[in-house]
């Protein structure tokens, strides 16, 4: 079910975001919402570059595994 959310623009960034949705042949609430996401995908994911880095780096591993056998023990506390 979509919802309905009411956002306030100031005109310079209602003009920018209404070119881009026009150049992109979208609605201005589409191509809202399709960055937003994207934003929060580029956040929460690592480009396979970034990955490579993660998985040659080992000392991180091996402090992630310890965490990790730390959080299946329950011991430490530990911030959501």
């Amino acid at each position: 079910m979509s919802r309905t959310v009411t956002l306030r623009l100031d005109e310079k960034n209602y003009d920018l975001f209404k070119i881009y949705a026009d150049r992109d042949h979208r609605t201005l609430s589409n191509f809202i919402e399709t960055s937003a996401l994207r934003f929060i995908e580029n956040e929460l994911f690592c480009d396979e570059i970034e990955m490579d880095e993660i998985k040659s780096d080992v000392e991180l591993n091996k402090s992630l595994k310890k965490g990790h056998k730390d959080f299946l023990a329950k011991r430490g506390s530990f911030v959501e």
